[in-house]
């Protein structure tokens, strides 16, 4: 079974889960497939659409206007960067150039090889440990653009690649 045949199978399981859904199921649908698959293909807003008989058009109207919806898929790594108050007076600025330079990747995209993505986010809520990123969740505080490299380069190291 391919990937794509896999992922088409998720979704229409999930579809399966709302028999008589209704316009107000779109969120609670959106959120099990962005969750099963990891983010909101173009096909899954097209299926979601017929299931729920709205234009893909409403779906992504929707989906747009909630930070939480991704369109592409996350890198085996998400690393999110930190821009709240607390986070942008220590730096933090400083610390996202430096990742976005060692991944090449501007925020909201995701490596060619699929490693890493990169995402900014308004706070992380860790405000005293400030400046922070997290990889996968996982926090990495009182950050520096010397730290953070170290971090990629830490996983790339791990995950076999230089």
């Amino acid at each position: 079974m391919t990937t794509e045949t896999m992922v088409e199978s998720d979704i229409a399981a999930i579809l399966n889960n709302y028999p008589d859904a209704k316009r107000d199921a779109l969120i609670p649908l959106l959120q099990e497939v962005q969750e099963k698959v990891g983010y909101l293909s173009r096909e899954a807003v097209v299926k979601i659409g017929e299931h729920l008989n709205l234009p893909a058009s409403k779906i992504y109207g929707v989906a747009t206007f909630y930070n939480q919806f991704r369109f592409k898929p996350l890198g085996k790594y998400h690393v999110q960067v930190c821009r709240g108050t607390a986070c942008h007076v220590k730096g933090s600025i400083n610390v996202l150039s430096a990742v976005k330079q060692a991944l090449n990747v501007s925020p909201g995209d995701t490596t060619r090889d699929g490693l890493f993505s990169l995402e900014v986010v308004a706070c992380l809520g860790a405000c005293g440990l400030a400046p922070v990123i997290t990889v996968n969740g996982e926090f990495f505080a009182g950050m520096t653009p010397s730290k953070a490299e170290k971090i990629i380069r830490d996983i790339r190291k791990e995950a076999g690649v230089q």
